[in-house]
């Protein structure tokens, strides 16, 4: 079944939000995404595999050329180096791609240090609210720290490393030696952290696995890489990446290795962990919440339909009176802090 009704539309940035991103240092000087849309050809991007990747490399005029590798480059030191110009002064541009069929449609930007050939990249796109929200959520209640920076509109976003979740399930999940209950563990996780903060539309294309060897035994984390659908869809279901069918090698993995007594273990274990997340940002996050409250980032039939639908689940008919999806992600949330 698809969960996901049509394509995304994107929301402009409020007063109130672009605000708290001035306060906290996220809206800074940066290219503007119009310079990178005045490419004059493109091929293909192709893979080692004879694959086309539904991404295009880009060219620009010689004469432009110089200019937008060094806006890039400057970039690239604001986004991880607070404008520490010094660290770019081996980098290179190697390559920019576009994703023409993304909501987005961002540009993706491969930049290789000379000394030894090390590369990294970085996200230039349209700027839309509803995506800002959920770095930002994603930066103060998950495990993993999101750097971003926006300018007008705008949005730069770090490249988020990982094992796509479609390939880790078609070369790893059936490796005999991989911990599945390490991996069921982490989905359930995963799961609860989508539905507490309102992330829509994760399925196995839209997480990365991140896997990190130890002495005795190898981690595993599973990290949203797109915040498209952050409390925009009206379907409950949409938040729970258990319910898309994409997902069900992970799902089955959790039945196969889980019990329900331990799967709540792990659920009440990551809502704990939220809760002190909160503590130790409680002040951001009350201005970010403060500012979605307010904002439209979605539409009011998708607002009535997962009120009515969260009323239902959590049997509390406060979700009835939220007017906005950023109020019922702040009900959500408080609901979680006083349990």
């Amino acid at each position: 079944m698809n969960l996901i009704s049509k394509k995304k539309i994107p929301f402009k940035i409020s007063q109130a939000l672009r605000a708290f991103l001035k306060q906290y240092g996220r809206e800074q000087p940066a290219i503007n995404y119009n310079d990178l849309v005045r490419y004059d050809s493109s091929i293909s991007l192709i893979n080692a595999k004879g694959e086309d990747t539904l991404w295009e490399t880009v060219f620009y005029p010689q004469n432009e050329l110089t200019e937008i590798h060094n806006s890039l480059k400057e970039v690239y030191s604001s986004l991880l180096a607070h404008k520490d110009l010094s660290v770019i002064e081996h980098l290179y541009i190697d390559r920019i791609d576009l994703c023409p069929f993304g909501n987005s449609q961002p540009f993706r930007i491969r930049i290789v240090n000379k000394m030894n050939d090390n590369f990294d990249y970085f996200y230039v796109k349209n700027a839309d609210s509803s995506r800002i929200y959920g770095l930002e959520l994603e930066h103060h209640l998950s495990p993993n720290r999101i750097n971003y920076l926006v300018d007008g509109n705008t949005l730069i976003e770090e490249h988020i490393a990982g094992i796509p979740g479609d390939q880790f399930i078609k070369s790893y999940l059936g490796d005999p030696n991989i911990s599945k209950i390490r991996i069921a563990k982490e989905f359930v996780k995963f799961n609860e952290r989508c539905f507490i903060r309102l992330l829509g539309d994760m399925h196995s294309s839209n997480f990365v696995v991140d896997i990190t060897p130890d002495f005795e035994e190898t981690h595993y984390r599973i990290r949203a890489i797109d915040f498209d659908q952050q409390s925009y869809e009206g379907r409950k279901k949409v938040y729970l990446p258990q319910y898309f069918k994409q997902n069900y090698a992970f799902v089955k993995v959790g039945m196969d290795v889980m019990t329900p007594e331990s799967m709540y273990q792990y659920q009440l274990e990551e809502r704990s962990l939220i809760r002190n997340r909160i503590k130790n940002s409680e002040e951001v996050l009350k201005k970010l919440l403060a500012a979605m409250v307010e904002d439209r980032i979605s539409f009011d039939e998708h607002v009535h339909q997962l009120r009515s639908d969260m009323a239902k689940h959590f049997k509390d008919k406060r979700f009835l009176m939220c007017k906005s999806m950023g109020a019922i992600v702040k009900l959500n949330l408080e609901m979680l802090w006083k349990k």
